[in-house]
């Protein structure tokens, strides 16, 4: 079975820990998805790990880390705010610049897939540099 190379945003991360019950299956059923091969930027380190850190949450920044620590790293670099900049990812398709960078960075790493818990109805959902997984979309009885 091939594996799926899966760029996380940081809503998922952050959803597996502090979620509802519901939004927190979701997001664990990708975590735990052995076919999938987990892809995050260091932004998407830079959202997640901070908080739990400053807020004295010792478990779930060990959470964060171990999640963190198993994934492929797509490292912050010139060539890759290059991309975000060429692509004008920001301005095509009315993405925060944040988005645009993680987008960026899933494209550069060549991802099979963006998994998110943004609505589909949300700018990064709709664009089209990379195919982008709603949660919220899924929510149909379809595993993610």
């Amino acid at each position: 079975m091939a594996e799926r190379r899966t760029d996380l945003d940081a809503n998922v991360l952050i959803a597996a820990w502090n979620g509802d019950a519901e939004t927190r299956a979701w997001a664990r059923a990708v975590l735990d998805d052995p076919r999938r091969r987990l892809v995050v930027s260091d932004f998407v380190r830079l959202e997640v790990l901070p908080k739990p850190s400053f807020h004295g949450k010792p478990l779930e920044l060990a959470f964060m880390q171990t999640l963190l620590a198993s994934a492929e790293t797509v490292p912050v670099s010139a060539d890759l705010i290059q991309h975000a900049l060429a692509l004008a990812l920001a301005g095509r398709f009315d993405l925060s610049p944040l988005d645009a960078l993680h987008l960026a960075a899933a494209a550069v790493a060549g991802v099979d897939e963006l998994v998110t818990l943004e609505r589909p109805e949300k700018p990064i959902c709709r664009q089209t540099e990379v195919r982008v997984i709603s949660l919220c979309a899924q929510r149909d009885g379809s595993r993610p």
